[in-house]
């Protein structure tokens, strides 16, 4: 337990290793196969060379057993590499879907910027193939089967079988020293790699305010000077892993030119047994080549153990699994908060400080304060992504914490302070909020968001193509998109959170109409800032701050 908390990415691999169980058996007994037929192939080739030195020994049946050998050993090699890629498919599927799994508990409450977190579950997850096709197998092999072949050698020629083992250990050792900083300078590497897919990704999305602010050429150094140290910091682990590398080709050219000069001498002062002889000459590289696996393998495991202890943090975070689902959606909701209390870490203020606020079905309830008051963190306990510390939080008198975060989430339309829009077009982005939903429910929607309104001008109206991340929309028509998937998805809860943030005041005031239409019959919760949005929006105002409720009165007054 010591060490897994030392070492929470040693931890992530060994318990991924365990959940793969026979999917990462299967490639090391097909290598103890392959080992095998290299075995009984380099006898039988020792026959064959003894008997063209004049020995008695060898024959056509030697050859043709040699060829079958060759050919099965093949086949055999090519199903362990199938199963080596079937088992590093395997590993990187159920990383990937648990590191999903983590983002979509923590949503918005997850404050790392969209760069990190693609770096995290594609780059990080790949660089962990390598440890379960390549590393795990390579490692039980260079274990197993120079273990059998010195056993073997032992029972001819015990002189080579101490030989065979001697240097044998000495290539860990090699490795070992080779290998001094490369863990450090993989994880080095890797936070490198972060920093520039982090910050490429994220300057690329904000280019427009970039070219806007004339910062663009200064972001340019910065990324150049990433992408240089990315470069210096690769070639020194590539520099590791040819040094380790270099250590074990001389030590296997050692071995062999050494058993060759001891059995050399003996063959030519008539050997007892010449075919043992050349036997243990031509087991030499069989003996190697899993060690030599194991070398190439070395520099995956670093890489994966680096990775690891990045992806570790996140996969730490509880997955609430367990909960009740609801039998149907409720039409309307009453939302009640009885002292409640939340923590984003233990040495940080509370975000929510002991609050408590009861809302009626179908009125509106306007959070306001200053940023970091508690707004978000209302919402976010509501949709699920947090869990009070203490307290007791209802929705129609029952406890939400009986309920599954994603069946919280079916009750509830959420709105953003920025609107993602995906690649695609108006109408599709729109039909998202709502499986299977009509044509004439998605211009219906749109028709209440005020979204018809510019997309009517549109070459091609709601069916017009838009680009990742709105692009060819303005703010305010994103945020329109996002108000029409609300009205599709009919949820008796809507959920705002900065809706008018950043909008110039004419688009303010028609996305302020558009969401006093999408809170009639529906419970609404909407933290704003916003002036305009406390003068026109109905309901009651709940003034927060330090997570606190420091003002009660009805919005307008």
């Amino acid at each position: 337990m010591k060490g897994r908390r030392r070492d929470p990415g040693r931890a992530l691999l060994a318990a991924e290793t365990r959940r793969l169980g026979a999917r990462a058996w299967l490639p090391v007994l097909l290598g103890l196969a392959v080992a095998a037929c290299g075995i009984a192939q380099a006898w039988l080739f020792a026959r064959l060379v003894a008997g063209m030195l004049g020995h008695e020994a060898g024959g056509w049946w030697d050859l043709a057993g040699a060829a079958a050998l060759m050919v099965l050993a093949a086949a055999l090699t090519a199903g362990q590499e199938i199963a080596q890629s079937a088992a590093g498919r395997a590993a990187r599927a159920g990383l990937r879907a648990r590191a999903f799994a983590a983002l979509l508990t923590l949503g918005p409450a997850d404050t790392r910027p969209a760069g990190d977190k693609a770096t995290l579950v594609v780059e990080r997850v790949e660089a962990m193939d390598g440890y379960f096709a390549k590393w795990l197998p390579a490692l039980l092999l260079a274990l197993l089967v120079p273990g059998a072949i010195i056993l073997a050698v032992a029972a001819i020629d015990w002189v080579s079988a101490l030989v065979l083992l001697v240097m044998g250990l000495l290539v860990p050792v090699g490795m070992a020293l080779a290998g001094i900083g490369a863990a450090a300078a993989s994880r080095r590497q890797f936070e490198a790699l972060a920093r520039l897919s982090g910050r490429f990704v994220d300057r690329v999305r904000g280019l427009p305010t970039l070219v806007l602010f004339n910062r663009q050429e200064e972001e340019a150094r910065i990324l150049e000077a990433q992408a240089d140290e990315l470069r210096r910091r690769t070639m020194k682990v590539l520099r590791i892993a040819f040094l380790s590398t270099g250590i074990l080709e001389f030590l296997a050219a050692a071995t062999l030119a050494y058993l060759a000069w001891r059995h050399g001498v003996l063959l030519g002062a008539r050997h007892p047994d010449p075919v043992a002889a050349l036997w243990v000459i031509l087991l030499v590289p069989s003996f190697f080549q899993p060690l030599r696996n194991f070398s190439g393998a070395y520099h995956e495991a670093q890489s994966a153990r680096g990775a690891a202890a990045e992806l570790a943090p996140l996969l730490a975070q509880p997955v609430v699994s367990g909960g009740l689902r609801l039998a149907e959606v409720p039409r309307r909701v009453t939302v009640t908060f009885h002292d409640v209390r939340l923590s984003y870490a233990p040495g940080r203020p509370p975000a929510l400080d002991g609050l408590s606020f009861s809302l009626a079905a179908g009125e509106t309830l306007l959070l306001a304060g200053p940023s970091g008051a508690g707004k978000s963190s209302v919402i976010a306990l509501l949709l699920g992504f947090r869990r009070a510390d203490s307290g007791r939080i209802a929705i129609n008198g029952q406890d939400i914490g009986l309920l599954r975060p994603e069946e919280l989430r079916r009750l509830s339309a959420h709105v953003g302070q920025r609107a993602h829009i995906f690649a695609g077009t108006i109408a599709e982005n729109i039909a998202m909020a709502r499986e299977g939903a009509t044509r004439e429910q998605v211009l219906a929607a749109a028709e209440a968001a005020q979204v018809m309104a510019f997309a009517r001008d549109l070459p091609q109206g709601i069916d017009t193509p838009v680009g990742e991340g709105g692009y060819g929309l303005s703010g305010g028509q994103a945020q329109r998109v996002a108000l029409a998937r609300a009205f599709l998805r009919d949820a008796p809860l809507v959920l705002l959170d900065e809706p008018t943030a950043s909008l110039d005041p004419g688009t303010e005031d028609a996305v302020i109409e558009a969401i006093r239409r999408l809170c009639v019959g529906r419970t609404a919760i909407i933290a704003t800032h916003s002036a305009a949005a406390l003068r026109g929006l109905p309901g009651r105002l709940l003034v927060l701050e330090a997570g606190r409720a420091v003002g009660r009165r009805m919005a307008g007054d």
